[in-house]
């Protein structure tokens, strides 16, 4: 299920995130600074261009190399979160080969450096209101020796799950929060960015298990 699982990963995440760069912007606008499509297109943009490098790299690496490379290329507070969910991952999993129990375990780190980072958990309308419950869905599945493609079905509709759950938030965290009770009502744009994100790693998984 490893093998070109990187390749896989960043081409599907980059072209999910350039299309739909408009939408994040506009969810974005809503509540926050605007510039939330603008900023991951340009990290994932950077993520491709490097892809040849990070492909070749161990499994474990190639997710931290990912992480600094968003950190270093997305602007605002989502280079750093989403750099600690890749980092984190990345360095959980070292050298193991991607199973579930190894993606549960490189996962519930990665999101663990998420909530770490951001001082936050679910609840507060970000995107750990569809990390935690897509990482619950795959812990859920853990031993059940079903194919992944099953598994990830379920992942992702407990991430578009979570991140409906956001429309009726009112955040507290980041600059949605200067908005109080008016942050009711809008879906949160790092939430819809971690569903496209989750549905690329699902998408490239499943591939894996069927090309093996």
């Amino acid at each position: 299920m490893g093998d070109g699982l990187m390749g896989r990963f960043i081409g599907r995440a980059a072209a999910a995130i350039a299309d739909h760069a408009e939408e994040l912007t506009a969810l974005d606008q809503a509540i926050g600074d605007g510039d939330h499509g603008i900023n991951m297109k340009r990290g994932f943009d950077a993520v491709a261009d490097a892809e040849a490098e990070i492909a070749v790299l161990p499994l474990g690496a190639a997710w931290q190399k990912l992480g600094m490379t968003l950190v270093m290329s997305v602007g605002g507070a989502s280079g750093p979160l989403y750099g600690s969910l890749f980092m984190g991952l990345g360095k959980a999993m070292g050298d193991d080969p991607a199973t579930i129990e190894t993606l549960v375990t490189a996962c519930s780190e990665g999101v663990e450096a998420v909530k770490k980072r951001g001082k936050s958990d679910a609840g507060e309308k970000t995107m750990l209101d569809v990390l935690v419950p897509a990482l619950a869905e795959l812990r859920a599945s853990t031993g059940a020796g079903e194919p992944f493609e099953a598994i990830a079905a379920r992942v992702a509709a407990a991430a578009e799950g979570g991140l409906e759950s956001t429309r009726d938030m009112q955040a507290t965290k980041g600059r949605a929060s200067f908005l109080g009770e008016r942050s009711v009502g809008h879906l949160d744009p790092g939430a819809r960015s971690s569903v496209l994100l989750i549905q690329a790693a699902c998408a490239a998984l499943a591939e894996g298990e069927s090309d093996g």
